[in-house]
C-alpha cells in the first residue's frame, strides 16, 4: 500500500489511520499533518474573534469525507478499534489485532462481523433470517439478512394518497409512488379548474383572494387559500411601539406613540435604550464604560459599542514551534503560524508553499509539461518527475520524408529516434512483367562477415556488424495458373518455376470396359481423332484386366461368368438348393426365378406342397399345406368333452377348448351318483374301523388267555379247543370291500353306456 499523502510505502510496523468512508490507509503522522493544514486553510481568512469559536472540519485526502476537529486521529488502534498499538505479528494480517472484529454491519441490522480484525468494509451480513416480501403478502422464506428486502412482483394493491386509485406496481419497498393519473380538480379558494395529477389536489392560483373583511375597510391579502379569511389584522387592541400601552382604535387609524421612553435592551445586551417611545430601530449603545481588552492586561473607559484592543503582542509560540505569535492584544488562543513555509520541496525546483509547520514538507503541487518530439501531445506531471516518466505517446503522423525509393513513406505516429523500416511492398517490375510484392528492401541490415581475423583463441570475438544496403529482388512469387498432365486440376505456380506438372493423383479416365477408371498417376494423354473429351482413356492409360464387379440382383450371389464388360450382365442360370419352409423336404429352383419372384411368388416356390408337419399348441397337427411363418392357432379338430365325473361327454372344436368359450357341466343324475358313491365310501371306512375294533379285541383276549395259560400250567383241562380257520375270521374284512368295488362299477358302466 501506498500513503497517498507522502506517497511513500506503508510498512508493517508504522502507525496507520484508515478511513471509515472509503477505508483508504494512511500514515498516523501524515493524517495528523493534513488535518492541521486542512484546518488552518479553512480558519486562516476569519477574524480574530471568530477564529477558534466555530468547529470547522477536515476532509479525508481521497473521499472527502469529512470529519470533525474532535475526531482528528491522535492514536494508532487496529481496524476493528479494540486494540491501541497492535503488535506486529507474521503470521496476522500488518496493523491487524487478531480478534474478532464484531463491527455492526452498515446499513445496521442487529448483528456484527465475525470476521477476524480485518481492513475495508465489512461484507455483506450472512445471517438467514426468515422475512416476508414488501407487500406482505407471500408466505415468509428463509434468506441472508444482508438481502432479506425482496419483491414477490405481485401488484402492490395499497390504497394510493389520493384515496380513489390503489398501487399498480410490482411489490416495493418503501411508500408508494404518487398516482400517476389525471384528473379535474379545483384550486383552494374555488375560483380556477385545471387538470392535474391525482397525486395533487391541492393547489393554489396565483390570484389574490380580495374577499372584504368584516371591517368593511380592508380586503384579504392572501393568495388563494381555504377557510375564513379571519378578522382584519388591525383590529382589536394594538400596542404602541414600546408595547407598554395598549390603544382601542379603529382600523382606519395608526397607533400612536405614548411619550414613555423606550427601554428595549441595545445589542450591547447590557444599557436600555434611553429614548421616548419610536418608531424604527434603536440607536448604538453611546454610554461610557470601563472595558477590559481581549489578553487582560489593560483597562479603559471607552464608549460600549466599541471593542477594546491594546497594542501589546504575543509572545507565545505558535503550533510551528519556530515563530511568536506576535498578535495584537491576543487572548492566549494562538492562531496557527500564518507564515510561508519556503523549504526547498524534493523536486529541487520551487520551495514549500504552506504554512509553516513542522515535519517534512508535502510533495510539490506544480507540474511540469512533458512533450512528445513533434510537440503536439503534452502530459503534466508532478514537478520533479520529468526526467523519469517516459514521453507520452502521439496520436499525430510522422511527418519525416522516406528515405527509400517510395514516395511516401507508411503512415505511423510520431516517434523519437530513427522510424521504423519500409513496410510498403516494393513494386519494381521484375523481368517477367509482374510487381515485386515484398515489403521494401531499399535499407534493409545485413550482416558482415570475414572483415576482422581474430590474432588467437585469446581473443574475445568482436560483435557483429550490420550495414544498411539495398538487397535485390527476390524470384517472382506471382501465382500463375498451370493446369496439371492429367487436366485434373489448375494449380497456382511461382512465376519463376510456372511448367507442366503431374498433381499425383490417379488418372481417373473411363476405361474402354466403361466401368473401370485408369489408376495410373497423372500422366499426359495423346488426343484420339481430335477428341476434345477429358473423361476417356488415351494410349498411355493403363488396360482392364478385372472380372466383372457388377452388382447382381438382390438376392443372387453368383458372380459374372464374362469379364469386365460394358452394359447389363446376363441371366443368372444356375439351380439353388433350398430348404422347404417345413424343413423337411430339398428343393432345386433356378436363381432367375427366385431373384425375380415378389414375396407371394417366393413363398409358392419354397413350398412342397405337403401338410405342415408342424404341432399346434394343443398337441394337434397342422392341418394347413407346408407355409412359412407360424401356424394358425385356430385348430379346427373334432374332440370329445366330458363332464367332471366323466359320465356326460361331447364333441366340439379343439380352438373352442382352449378358448374356454365350451364347457360340460354334470347334471342331476351325476350327482345323485356322487352322492351314492360317498355314502358307499363312508359305509366301508365304518365297516373297516368295526373290523379293526374286533380285531384288537381278538388279540387282547387272545393275550388274556395265554396269560391265565401261565398261571396254571399243572392244571390243564380235558376240553379241546376247536381252533377258528382263516376264512372265518377275515371273511368280513373281504367281502364288504369287494362288494362296494362291484357297486361302484356298475354304476360306472351304466353312466358310460348312457
Amino acid at each position: 500500500m501506498t500513503c497517498l499523502i507522502c506517497i511513500a510505502s506503508v510498512k508493517r510496523n508504522q502507525a496507520v489511520w484508515s478511513c471509515c468512508g472509503c477505508f483508504c490507509i494512511f500514515h498516523l503522522v501524515c493524517i495528523q499533518k493534513w488535518a492541521k493544514d486542512s484546518l488552518f486553510l479553512v480558519s486562516s481568512p476569519l477574524t480574530d474573534d471568530d477564529f477558534g469559536k466555530k468547529d470547522y472540519p477536515w476532509p479525508c485526502p481521497k473521499c472527502r469525507f469529512e470529519y470533525k476537529r474532535s475526531e482528528t486521529p491522535s492514536r494508532y488502534y487496529c481496524y476493528c478499534g479494540k486494540v491501541e498499538n497492535p503488535p506486529l505479528d507474521p503470521w496476522l494480517v500488518p496493523h491487524s489485532c487478531g480478534q474478532i472484529c464484531e463491527r455492526e454491519f452498515k446499513p445496521p441490522c442487529g448483528h456484527k462481523c465475525l470476521l477476524l480484525c480485518h481492513p475495508g468494509p465489512c461484507p455483506p451480513c450472512p445471517k438467514m433470517v426468515t422475512t416476508t416480501c414488501h407487500c406482505k403478502k407471500a408466505k415468509p422464506v428463509p434468506r441472508r439478512c444482508s438481502a432479506k428486502e425482496w419483491s414477490c412482483r405481485l401488484p402492490c394493491g395499497r390504497l394510493l394518497l389520493c384515496g380513489q386509485h390503489t398501487c399498480e406496481n410490482p411489490c416495493h419497498a418503501g411508500n408508494c409512488q404518487p398516482c400517476p393519473r389525471v384528473s379535474k380538480q379545483r384550486c383552494i379558494c374555488g375560483r380556477q379548474t385545471a387538470e392535474r395529477l391525482c397525486a395533487s389536489p391541492q393547489w393554489q392560483c396565483d390570484q389574490v383572494c380580495g374577499k372584504a373583511l368584516p371591517c368593511g375597510n380592508h380586503t384579504c391579502e392572501q393568495v388563494c387559500h381555504a377557510g375564513p379569511c379571519g378578522d382584519c389584522p388591525r383590529s382589536g387592541k394594538r400596542s404602541c411601539p414600546c408595547g407598554k400601552s395598549k390603544f382601542t382604535l379603529p382600523c382606519t387609524e395608526d397607533v400612536p406613540t405614548c411619550g414613555d421612553s423606550c427601554d428595549k435592551v441595545l445589542e450591547c445586551g447590557i444599557h436600555k435604550c434611553s429614548q421616548r417611545c419610536h418608531r424604527g430601530p434603536c440607536e448604538i449603545c453611546r454610554q461610557e464604560v470601563e472595558k477590559q481588552c481581549r489578553c487582560g492586561k489593560h483597562t479603559k473607559r471607552m464608549p460600549c459599542h466599541k471593542p477594546y484592543l491594546c497594542e501589546t503582542k504575543c509572545t507565545k509560540i505558535r503550533d510551528c514551534q519556530k515563530h511568536q505569535c506576535r498578535r495584537k492584544c491576543c487572548s492566549g488562543n494562538c492562531p496557527p503560524c500564518d507564515q510561508v513555509c519556503g523549504r526547498t520541496l524534493g523536486c529541487r525546483n520551487h520551495k514549500c508553499p504552506s504554512g509553516c509547520h513542522r515535519g517534512s514538507c508535502n510533495p510539490c503541487p506544480e507540474t511540469v509539461d512533458v512533450k512528445c518530439n513533434c510537440g503536439k501531445t503534452v502530459i503534466k506531471v508532478p514537478c520533479g518527475r520529468e526526467r523519469t516518466i517516459k514521453p507520452p505517446k502521439c496520436k499525430q503522423l510522422c511527418s519525416r520524408p522516406p528515405t527509400c525509393h517510395h514516395p511516401t513513406q507508411e503512415k505511423h505516429y510520431c516517434h523519437f529516434g530513427r522510424c521504423p523500416p519500409c513496410r510498403q511492398s516494393c513494386q519494381k517490375t521484375l523481368v517477367c512483367g509482374h510487381l515485386c510484392p515484398v515489403p521494401c528492401h531499399d535499407e534493409a541490415l545485413v550482416k558482415q562477415t570475414g572483415l576482422h581475423q581474430s590474432a588467437g583463441p585469446w581473443e574475445q570475438p568482436s560483435e557483429p556488424a550490420f550495414i544498411q544496403t539495398a538487397l535485390p529482388c527476390p524470384p517472382c512469387q506471382v501465382p500463375v495458373p498451370v493446369e496439371c498432365l492429367g487436366q485434373h486440376e489448375v494449380s497456382p505456380l511461382p512465376c519463376h518455376s510456372a511448367g507442366p506438372y503431374s498433381c499425383k493423383r490417379p488418372c481417373g479416365r473411363l476405361l474402354n470396359c466403361q466401368n473401370h477408371t485408369c489408376m495410373k498417376e497423372c500422366h499426359h494423354v495423346t488426343k484420339i481423332n481430335g477428341s476434345a473429351d477429358g473423361k476417356k482413356a488415351g494410349p498411355e492409360c493403363l488396360q482392364c484386366e478385372e472380372e466383372c464387379t457388377k452388382p447382381r440382383p438382390p438376392g443372387c450371389s453368383h458372380r459374372c461368368v464374362l469379364p469386365c464388360h460394358p452394359g447389363d450382365c446376363p441371366s443368372c442360370l444356375q439351380m439353388l438348393k433350398i430348404k422347404c419352409h417345413c424343413k423337411l423336404s430339398v428343393l432345386y429352383i433356378e436363381c432367375l426365378k427366385l431373384t425375380s419372384a415378389d414375396l407371394k411368388e417366393k413363398d409358392l416356390l419354397t413350398s412342397c406342397k405337403n401338410q405342415c408337419p408342424k404341432e399346434l399348441p394343443c398337441g394337434h397337427r397342422c392341418k394347413e399345406i407346408c407355409h412359412s411363418g407360424c401356424c394358425p392357432l385356430n385348430c379346427n379338430q373334432k374332440v370329445k368333452l366330458r363332464c367332471p365325473c366323466k359320465r356326460l361327454k361331447k364333441e366340439v372344436q379343439c380352438s373352442k377348448i382352449q378358448e374356454g368359450q365350451v364347457s360340460l357341466e354334470c347334471d342331476a343324475l351325476c350327482k345323485e351318483m356322487k352322492r351314492k358313491a360317498s355314502e358307499i365310501k363312508e359305509a366301508e371306512a365304518k365297516a373297516a374301523i368295526e373290523e379293526e375294533k374286533r380285531r384288537q379285541q381278538a388279540e387282547l383276549e387272545a393275550f388274556e388267555n395265554r396269560l391265565k395259560g401261565r398261571r396254571k400250567n399243572k392244571r390243564r383241562k380235558d376240553e379241546v379247543e376247536i381252533e377258528q380257520s382263516s376264512w372265518q375270521k377275515y371273511k368280513n374284512l373281504i367281502m364288504l370291500p369287494v362288494f362296494g368295488v362291484a357297486v361302484v362299477m356298475i354304476a360306472w358302466l351304466m353312466v358310460y353306456n348312457d
